[in-house]
């Protein structure tokens, strides 16, 4: 078969069913082997940077597989490196193919467009390895297959972008489909035998001292590599109290009994602080300690009462153990603690329930902490829910869950607009996994950084529920700076008549509505038809330009503090 079959063989395999990006003539040839591909879905972009913004959120909601992308030579690919770069930053298995110049145009090296003109036609692959776990350029047809699979093993197993430049004669050299006999491999390497069993031996010990004063807490690396699972039975089993980071909202369903909410350094709630801080034994599963996931590098957790468990490594107390990693690990440690009798002691410790009752305010105008405690209402079970880097990510993570929504949004990399093109994929995503609804909370400023990505997912027949919060601006820039400063302000759009000018134009795929007031939205909210999303539908929801979430109103005077 063609190479460029086989990529999309292994790429099918490894569960990917669309296919993201933007025609160019260097990926042409290849293009034509998409569409005539039955396994996978061409889905055309506006531009490469959505296009990986794509990738991205097909990939954070399709746990397990992975997202692809496709630019073409230079130009396109260049454009797509923020979102690959993005993904890195946060962990997300994301395939970046790239169409690239022929054989012998890179031996003749003439002077090619999208090329810089010096003959230095690899440039752009050195730039893309800046932010690729690995990368390769499929130059060699006797060794493409293998190249093929050392990539995209590496892509799924440390869930991590990676980059395969394929040349444009080459997608069409026939090789041998024999390889495809033997999957990928889709789990990490086994845990040393003896080392795991100390580290076992001495969490149990530590978990028996604590006589049932455990606190569990989950952050993104249990969902990126695969152990929410095991997470879920582990806290399950032994009955721990279980909390989460930013980063980690969802891994854990909020529903369940023992779940006691978001622990974030100082901005925390101070119940929940007092538990997390305060207990004699803490498990932290996944940890990602940024800025943003630790509340300005605020959190207060004692390393000396302190079990750390890691993809590819543990750490309890002061010791290190390379090579012990959570997925293995996590079974065998809830089998050692399934006979322990502590377990009544551990439930008798109360967890703080994990609420967000409405606020009463006397007046209609739309508040940030009314709108998101209204907002907590309206969400359903597997619901996903993206939350744009901005008043939003903060509001967001105030609203308990309810059981199996998921929450998405880029906390670390924290590009503006990232959530528009991530919404495409994730509601890719959601429709082949039969999810809930999806929904998308935006400002007014970042939507316009990527707006144009809501006519693909018209064209594509998904329907959101794009919720635009209108503050005149960037009301999270001017919390930490500039509060009435023209670099802070944008312009006004008509946002009811947005769908029409991409695409809607007859009116009859896409509902649009304004609301200013409490009794306006909250009418809105308890609406059937809306509710049943059978239609895309765009809310613009005007707000006070300085009104801000509690989450960031604390964390920006914590920051500034820091």
């Amino acid at each position: 078969m063609e190479i460029g079959v086989y990529l999309l063989h292994r790429l099918e395999e490894l569960g990917v069913r669309s296919f993201f990006g933007v025609p160019g003539d260097f990926n042409l040839g290849f293009l034509d082997l998409i569409d005539d591909y039955t396994g996978i879905d061409w889905v055309g972009n506006c531009n490469e940077l959505n296009a990986a913004y794509a990738a991205d959120g097909y990939a954070r909601i399709k746990t397990g597989s992975v997202g692809a992308v496709l630019t073409t030579y230079g130009v396109g690919e260049l454009s797509a490196i923020n979102g690959i770069a993005g993904a890195y930053a946060e962990i997300v298995p994301v395939v970046h193919v790239a169409g690239f110049p022929s054989l012998k145009e890179q031996e003749d090296k003439p002077l090619l467009h999208h090329t810089l003109g010096n003959g230095r036609y690899n440039v752009y692959a050195q730039a893309a390895e800046l932010f690729a776990y690995s990368h390769t350029i499929l130059n060699d047809p006797q060794t493409a297959a293998a190249e093929i699979d050392r990539v995209l093993s590496d892509c799924i197993l440390q869930s991590r972008p990676v980059y395969i430049a394929l040349p444009t004669d080459v997608a069409y050299i026939k090789i041998s489909h024999e390889r495809l006999s033997v999957p990928l491999p889709r789990l990490p390497a086994q845990n040393h035998s003896l080392g795991e069993a100390v580290v076992i031996e001495e969490i149990v010990k530590l978990v028996e001292q604590a006589q049932g004063d455990v606190v569990v807490l989950v952050d993104v690396g249990a969902v990126r590599y695969n152990a929410v699972e095991e997470v879920k039975a582990f806290v399950e089993t032994a009955g721990f109290a279980v909390y989460a980071s930013p980063m980690g909202k969802s891994v854990i369903s909020e529903a369940y009994e023992r779940y006691g909410g978001l622990y974030t350094g100082a901005t925390t709630r101070p119940e929940i602080k007092a538990k997390i801080e305060g207990a004699k034994l803490l498990i932290s599963i996944g940890a990602l300690k940024s800025d943003l996931n630790t509340g300005n590098f605020t959190t207060r957790l004692d390393v000396a009462r302190t079990v750390e468990l890691h993809h590819a490594s543990s750490k309890i107390k002061f010791s290190e153990y390379p090579g012990i990693g959570m997925k293995y690990l996590l079974p065998k440690l809830t089998s050692a603690l399934t006979s322990s009798s502590l377990k009544s002691l551990t439930l008798s410790i109360p967890v703080p329930k994990w609420t967000y009752p409405l606020p009463q305010e006397s007046d209609e105008i739309i508040s940030q902490a009314w709108l998101w405690a209204r907002i907590g209402q309206f969400l359903q079970p597997k619901d996903v829910v993206i939350a744009e880097t901005g008043t939003s990510a903060f509001g967001v993570l105030d609203i308990p869950f309810p059981d199996g929504a998921v929450f998405i949004s880029q906390i670390l990399w924290g590009s503006i607009g990232w959530t528009v093109g991530s919404t495409l994929g994730a509601a890719m995503a959601a429709r082949e996994k039969r999810l809930g609804r999806t929904i998308l909370f935006i400002g007014d400023g970042s939507i316009q950084l990527t707006v144009q990505e809501l006519s693909t997912m018209l064209r594509e027949g998904l329907k959101p529920i794009v919720f635009v919060l209108n503050n005149s601006g960037y009301t999270i820039e001017r919390a930490i700076r500039g509060e009435h400063r023209k670099y802070n302000d944008v312009v006004n759009w008509g946002w009811i008549h947005l769908m029409k000018a991409l695409g809607d134009v007859d009116g009859t795929r896409t509902r649009s509505y304004a609301v200013n007031t409490k009794v306006e939205i909250d009418a809105l909210l308890s609406d059937g038809a809306f509710s049943s999303a059978d239609v895309m539908q765009v809310v613009e929801i005007g707000m006070k330009m300085l009104d801000a979430p509690y989450a960031l109103k604390v964390g920006t005077a914590v920051g500034s503090q820091w």
